[in-house]
């Protein structure tokens, strides 16, 4: 039975691992928040592979928009094999990994504490070589992720990246909203039986596109990822931008395209977009609390409640996680166990 497996286990487990998070780190953040303020810290470099860099895209928009911090994706080749790292003076270094082990995310972090820059490593792993590498740990406490496929380390580097970021702003009302997400999550996940009967109209696809914009294009990229590990389909992200400048030519007559469409100040254009899709013959997969923009959709998945858009991504995933189980369970794979990959992958 698929509930018997760890990945779904895991996925089911994220509303008590955020509360975990919430309670334990919130006094780790805030002192972090000060330092990062007296220091006048200018820009932001993060170093993360897979799911991790699709945490880190969320940073980008969200320490951009709240915070004013350009935030940039390290180039770790420059580090391990090129030996030309850049200078990283008044910027805040951060790896993202939930091992701790890969060493050229390490190799990013030793070298932003060796030039003096404040060094931060977020991990599920506070004993990892990531950890000892930097000046400031946050630890996910997620427990221990048995899958391969990660779900619950995922939305908890989320929910670091927003805990900062409200500390960093001084923003109580965030901090509020935080305090929510857990409880928004454990509804989300009521989409579980839905989401298991849409899976059956797609077990034999073969290729689709995720879509999303703003602070959803990390969840295009997650739920792309999910979609591609558990199932060895060719499922590629995009901002709905990017996709008109080309892509759009791939869509034609019953083309799956799964679309992140919660509301917020891009809603409008996901809108349209879909409308674009759909008069070249396209499949819609809508996520969104929207009740027009799922009208639109073949498939609609309802998000059950409205949240800022901001933090949308800790729940819109969700239901991306959810889809790419349950479609690998009726194709009859290990949900737990894809093939190929590993759970700790080291890259240098």
């Amino acid at each position: 039975m698929i509930e018997d497996s760890f990945l779904y286990q895991e996925i089911h487990e994220q509303p008590r691992a955020l509360k975990a998070l919430l309670a334990k780190e919130r006094e780790n953040i805030e002192k972090l928040a000060v330092e990062i303020i007296h220091q006048h810290i200018s820009h932001v470099v993060i170093a993360a592979r897979g799911t991790s860099d699709n945490a880190a895209r969320y940073a980008q928009y969200l320490w951009g928009a709240v915070n004013g911090l350009p935030v940039a994706l390290a180039t770790p080749s420059l580090h391990t094999i090129y030996k030309r790292p850049p200078r990283y003076e008044n910027a805040l270094v951060v790896g993202i990994s939930q091992s701790g082990k890969s060493p050229d995310i390490v190799s990013v972090v030793a070298e932003g504490n060796r030039q003096g820059a404040l060094t931060v490593a977020m991990t599920n792993q506070p004993d990892s070589d990531l950890a000892l590498a930097a000046r400031h740990v946050i630890s996910l406490h997620t427990g221990l992720e048995r899958s391969v496929a990660a779900t619950k380390t995922y939305t908890g580097q989320l929910m670091a990246i927003a805990m900062l970021s409200a500390a960093a702003a001084g923003d109580r009302s965030m901090a509020a909203i935080l305090e929510q997400i857990p409880a928004q999550v454990e509804d989300t996940l009521a989409l579980a039986p839905v989401i298991a009967r849409a899976a059956e109209r797609y077990r034999y696809m073969r290729v689709c596109v995720v879509i999303g914009r703003g602070f959803n294009y990390a969840t295009a990229f997650e739920t792309s990822l999910k979609i591609k590990e558990l199932n060895y389909v060719v499922a590629e992200p995009y901002s709905s931008a990017d996709f008109m400048h080309g892509p759009l030519a791939l869509i034609d007559e019953a083309f799956p395209a799964i679309v992140i469409a919660p509301s917020g100040l891009i809603l409008p254009e996901m809108k349209t977009f879909i409308g674009a899709l759909k008069e070249r013959g396209a499949e819609v997969i809508a996520i969104s609390d929207d009740d027009e923009t799922l009208a639109l959709a073949r498939t609609p998945f309802k998000l059950p409640l409205s949240v800022p858009e901001w933090v949308s991504p800790l729940v819109s995933i969700i239901p991306g996680q959810l889809f790419a189980m349950y479609l690998a369970h009726v194709r009859d794979f290990d949900v737990d166990r894809p093939r190929a990959i590993h759970k700790v992958t080291e890259t240098h």
